[in-house]
């Protein structure tokens, strides 16, 4: 069922998106047996109590046990993936990676209708930012007078990850709700305002060539950042993109922005 399900789904490049798709496989067959069962019990009823066979109202109604016990066995069956899958599944998600694991931290902040995504630069500190700063020219409000941030590269629109490595996204929001939304790597979470929510994953898989940002718009099959929240009038406009590299090409990538 998973692999007939992944026809329609994005390609999973994430560590914990197997799990989340087995799920979600799961969850569609349990309510494709709901819908054959429930759609042949319905016909059964149309004919079985039809007016020519019953003539006569029955007020009694039915005596069999038999949809109790289909509700309950419902119920058992969805509190096993509640509680043996997707509760367990979500503690692993949320998570942060252990200081050992040398984990990427990024800050993403939404807007009407971009994605601001602050990197720490080479020496692995934030910047401060002052919300009066902020402007067409500096999105985040980067203090130009702290000294942390003077390495510090900020992005629109432009994810950039390493493969095989922990990421921790800060999100938040400058304005409204939004929801950022990853579909290749399994990952939704909502951005709000005045409130930094730490999203955690780990890529395991390099972006191809073909899917690179923007040799990727006539092929479609681009690797996006998507706002899966109505945040406004442009929000069909909010995308993203997304590019994990290769071992190294992060580093490089990084380099190059510094310099």
């Amino acid at each position: 069922m998973t692999d007939l399900l992944a026809r329609w789904m994005p390609i999973d490049a994430s560590a914990h998106g197997a799990e989340l798709d087995s799920m979600n496989a799961l969850v569609h067959w349990l309510m494709a047996l709901l819908f054959v069962g429930w759609g042949i019990y319905f016909v059964w009823v149309l004919i079985r109590y039809r007016a020519g066979r019953n003539p006569q109202a029955d007020h009694v109604g039915a005596k069999s046990k038999i949809s109790t016990w289909v509700e309950i066995s419902v119920v058992v069956f969805e509190a096993v993936i509640l509680v043996g899958f997707a509760i367990p599944a979500w503690a692993r998600w949320v998570t942060p990676p252990g200081p050992d694991e040398n984990a990427l931290t990024v800050r993403v902040i939404g807007e009407q209708f971009a994605w601001n995504i602050h990197y720490p630069g080479p020496d692995g500190v934030f910047g401060g930012q002052k919300p009066e700063l902020m402007g067409s020219s500096n999105p985040i409000g980067l203090d130009p007078d702290d000294p942390t941030g003077a390495d510090d590269i900020v992005t629109i629109n432009q994810l950039h990850l390493p493969v095989n490595r922990p990421v921790t996204v800060l999100l938040t929001s400058k304005d409204v709700i939004h929801s950022f939304g990853l579909p290749v790597l399994r990952v939704k979470q909502d951005a709000i305002p005045g409130m930094e929510t730490p999203v955690h994953f780990k890529p395991v898989m390099a972006t191809p060539p073909e899917a690179i940002f923007p040799a990727c718009a006539a092929a479609k099959e681009c690797w996006e950042i998507a706002c899966a929240q109505l945040c406004g009038l442009g929000h069909y406009r909010m995308r993203g993109f997304i590019t994990v590299h290769e071992p190294g090409g992060f580093e490089a990538w990084l380099a190059a922005q510094s310099g």
